[in-house]
């Protein structure tokens, strides 16, 4: 029966795929014979054994990569793997050919390829026994191309990615224009731009947009990242800088950088608020961003699809520019609170919601405009907090109305600031003008301070229902309804949450400073750890007065204490 012939295996000429490789993709020849080799030569330590001393050559010549094994010529074989006895190649005639000596290195070219059979089998017969390797090159052969095709495929991918870095890392912050092509899971848009494709992820899309695939789209760089898996060019229509963007695009004079802008709120797909300026006094910059009937301005609103924007003029005195910031609102008046950081921003009655906006958006964007926290109230409720702060500086022994009325215009708004305040900045205020008076009334305060929370000690103590947080934390020494309100915009709404707190921490959150805000947890501290023995106290010194006392609060001793002793069991050791 006759031998079916063996299929003969085309020659493919690595080199030449590796020149078109490197021309159709830029990349270095040298290169990617580097990758094949190194990948290759693991292949070869996986297959024919870790401990095996194996190299790999590419070949110009032949268009392939070669095998080599190191084999050390010794006297008796302690290694097999490393290692040949020099009795071995006088038994199989090989001294002769390799004119080989003790301690040297013979090299063996090891023939993997399909189109090498032919020497592989004349090499099996002559030496393979000493080689040791027969049967697991028949199938290295095999795993040799796939991974070299694998690890070229890879090199090509990974050299793409690193020319398109390169060409799109300088674009990085600015717009750019590109056809939708498709949608990811996850609602990702993936975005044509000529060379590559880039995403916009569903957390950088703009509310109440939607695309359909063949729609040009603008979009802001946002980020180019290398080791990104999928596209490396990601895409935003959420960012504020978007509109910075798109108006530098549109105004020439903000190209040119005769006008610049300072600042940019964006509440994405709804309103966005923009601060200008002009470097010359003949260009007004708001003018010059709305531009003739409004179609510089428009341009922009009908690229982000009806988004409403306001354009501000900006202001170096930091109540004329939120002022600006809080149109189109009317403003009566701005009492600024610079240690804060924050504004009372007075309007009319009638205008209260519109200085607010639908949902808080106006007096939102406004604030992040101008990186001030901002209260807006209306005429009437102004007035009655003023008719409250001028009463509680009232209680202070020695303050008239008519010194009242001119320590509030001076910024004093309860009583904790009096006692916190210098002689100097006291005996600064009209009807005051001397320091020994300045001190006597900043005392005199400290110890009104001290008076009310006795009250409210006394109010607690001689009724049958715990006390509320807010209570709790006014009974705190030195603690007035300033710092209760500081606190309670940063987080600490609870006697607890401020006794576990750290000092430092609680000062920069709710800007009382690290002085006071040390002076605070301390006391706090103090109360926790003596407060039902302070309500026990009051109602002692009360029911001492009044007998008939007696009964009130006995029978609620229990959940008092379970109140009072609350924070202490939340202290740290």
């Amino acid at each position: 029966m006759a031998r079916a012939k063996a299929k003969k295996v085309p020659e493919v000429n690595l080199d030449e795929v590796l020149e078109e490789v490197a021309k159709e993709k830029g990349i270095e020849k040298s290169s990617l014979i580097d990758t094949i080799e190194a990948a290759l030569l693991k292949a070869a330590q996986n297959t024919f054994g870790a401990g095996r001393e194996l190299e790999t050559r590419y070949n110009p010549d032949r268009g392939h990569v070669e095998l080599l094994m190191f084999m050390t010529v010794v006297e008796e074989v302690e290694d097999p793997e490393r290692e040949i006895a020099m009795d071995d190649l006088v038994r199989l005639n090989l001294q002769d050919e390799f004119q080989a000596e003790i301690g040297e290195d013979l090299g063996f070219q090891i023939f993997w390829r399909e189109q090498d059979r032919v020497e592989a089998e004349r090499q099996d017969r002559q030496f393979g026994d000493l080689l040791g390797i027969q049967q697991a090159r028949k199938t290295f052969g095999r795993i040799a191309a796939q991974t070299a095709k694998q690890v070229l495929l890879q090199r090509v991918r990974d050299a793409e990615r690193e020319i398109v870095f390169n060409e799109y890392k300088h674009k990085k912050g600015e717009l750019i224009r590109g056809i939708v092509r498709r949608f990811e899971r996850g609602n990702n848009i993936i975005v044509d731009l000529g060379r590559t494709e880039a995403i916009l992820p569903s957390r950088e899309q703009t509310p109440r947009e939607s695309y359909r695939p063949g729609e040009r789209i603008v979009a802001y760089v946002k980020d180019v990242d290398r080791e990104a898996r999928g596209p490396i060019v990601i895409l935003s229509r959420s960012d504020p800088r978007l509109v910075d963007k798109l108006f530098e695009a549109e105004v020439p004079e903000i190209y040119e950088g005769i006008v610049r802008i300072v600042a940019v709120a964006r509440e994405a797909g709804s309103r966005s608020k923009i601060a200008v300026t002009s470097r010359d006094a003949d260009v007004d910059p708001v003018g010059a961003c709305v531009g003739m009937k409004g179609s510089r301005v428009q341009a922009v609103v009908q690229e982000l699809r009806g988004e409403k924007i306001d354009i501000v003029p900006y202001d170096r005195d930091p109540a004329r520019y939120v002022i600006a910031a809080i149109q189109p609102a009317e403003v009566h008046k701005v009492i600024v609170d610079e240690a804060g950081g924050r504004m009372e921003i007075v309007v009319p009655d009638e205008k209260l919601s519109l200085a607010i906006g639908r949902k808080g958006q106006n007096v939102r964007l406004a604030s992040q405009l101008t990186d001030w926290k901002l209260d807006v109230i209306s005429e009437s409720k102004f007035k009655k907090i003023e008719e409250e702060a001028v009463e509680a500086l009232q209680q202070i022994p020695m303050v008239s109305d008519a010194l009242a009325k001119a320590m509030y215009r001076m910024g004093f708004r309860a009583l904790e600031e009096v006692a916190e305040a210098s002689v100097e900045e006291l005996a600064g205020i009209q009807g005051i003008e001397d320091n020994d008076l300045a001190a006597q009334i900043r005392d005199a305060s400290s110890n009104t301070m001290e008076r009310i929370r006795d009250e409210r000690l006394s109010a607690i103590a001689l009724r049958d229902e715990p006390p509320t947080e807010r209570e709790r934390l006014l009974c705190v020494k030195g603690l007035g309804a300033r710092t209760l309100t500081l606190l309670e915009d940063g987080g600490y709404k609870s006697l607890a949450s401020v006794v576990r707190e750290d000092a430092d921490r609680l000062g920069i959150r709710t800007g009382i400073g690290l002085k006071k805000a040390a002076h605070i947890k301390k006391a706090a501290v103090e109360f926790a750890e003596q407060e039902h023995q302070l309500y026990a106290q009051v109602r002692a010194r009360h029911i001492a007065q009044d007998p008939e006392l007696q009964t009130i609060g006995d029978e609620d001793d229990e959940t008092v204490e379970e109140t009072a002793t609350e924070a202490t069991t939340e202290m740290p050791a």
